[in-house]
């Protein structure tokens, strides 16, 4: 995978580092919109250095003291405006601090939620061109599934470390590598008629999708956040069995190729017991061992459950209009 295309002067000067021999740090605007392209589409690709890498950057780069400033000065405005988005849900439902009621504390926030109808309007209404694009959105986290709530794994420990083990040993495959998530996302790919490559759609995704994406790097990347990674995580397996069977049905109303099915039928029974171990096994004890994350795991919760409702949204509001809900003039490589 290479650099992705700029998309605006920020990310090209971030690129243009990034690309070079010995890069130097570029000053965020406090003004400018962290959630726009410009700064999605940097931060993104920064924290891909974490994670792939792309062939025309120095994997070194990785640890560059300058793109790092770079990061923080984005990830500083990135957070601040992720809380903003969730403090009103979460001081709605943190009105006590008893650990047992963490799971009915997760479960308010996602409900709190406006749901964008995306499962509904996938499963009943989308043609299939509108059924790839939404494939291509979910392409951007799907080829690395779990990998960003990974991170949690050395950051936790005793009752929650173990449970966040057993859940990822089902999501990258029980021990098989023809199961792992990721691949059976690929094949998804390939049975819409769509390019399965790492990072292949990066720059077709508009700067919701990107934030879905982003938020959880943020969380991912920094020790005193994994309270909200496993929040995230929590949110994630609680809204994802009943949208999957939706969008299993969808698949199989347009007559796609059964691999598509196949990857959403994987997780309809699968995260149904990955909600119960992420909010009770995971986020409860976690809580026990150290209150003072209590907050954040709502947090996390509260993030996903609205970043990827800004997302579903854009694409049931395009798909209405008759318009793509992907960026221009590049449609045609997914119809």
């Amino acid at each position: 995978m290479r650099l992705p295309q700029p998309r605006g002067p920020f990310s090209e000067q971030v690129f243009a580092g990034m690309a070079s021999a010995d890069p130097a740090p570029v000053a965020f605007d406090g003004s400018a919109d962290v959630l726009g392209d410009d700064a999605q589409i940097a931060l993104w690709a920064l924290y891909e250095l974490s994670y792939r890498g792309f062939e025309d950057v120095d994997p070194g780069h990785e640890w560059s003291p300058a793109l790092l400033t770079t990061r923080r000065d984005i990830e500083a405005a990135f957070e601040d405006a992720v809380r903003e988005l969730t403090d009103d849900a979460v001081d709605r439902v943190l009105d006590d601090d008893d650990a047992a009621v963490v799971p009915a504390q997760l479960a308010a926030v996602i409900e709190d939620a406006e749901d964008a109808g995306l499962a509904g309007f996938v499963h009943r209404e989308a043609t299939e061109e509108q059924y790839r694009e939404f494939l291509v959105h979910r392409s951007i986290y799907h080829l690395k599934e779990s990998d960003p709530h990974a991170f949690a794994v050395p950051r936790l420990d005793g009752a929650p470390k173990v449970a966040l083990a057993e859940l990822q040993y089902d999501e990258f495959g029980g021990g098989r590598p023809d199961r792992l998530h990721s691949t059976l996302f690929a094949r998804a790919l390939e049975g819409a008629g769509l390019d399965p490559t790492y990072g292949a759609y990066v720059d077709l995704v508009p700067a919701p999708t990107l934030a879905v994406n982003n938020v959880m790097s943020l969380f991912a990347l920094h020790r005193r956040l994994r309270g909200a990674l496993m929040g995230h995580l929590a949110a994630f397996e609680s809204t994802s069995s009943l949208p999957c069977r939706r969008y299993s049905g969808g698949a199989a109303r347009l007559g796609l190729d059964a691999r598509v099915s196949d990857y959403f039928d994987e997780h309809v029974e699968a995260d149904a017991v990955h909600e119960q171990l992420a909010c009770r096994s995971i986020c409860q004890r976690l809580v026990e061992e150290h209150p003072d994350l209590h907050r954040d795991v709502l947090v996390g919760a509260s993030a996903c459950v609205r970043l990827e409702a800004r997302s579903g949204t854009l694409m049931v509001s395009a798909w209405r209009e008759g318009a793509s809900a992907l960026l221009a003039p590049e449609r045609q490589e997914v119809a």
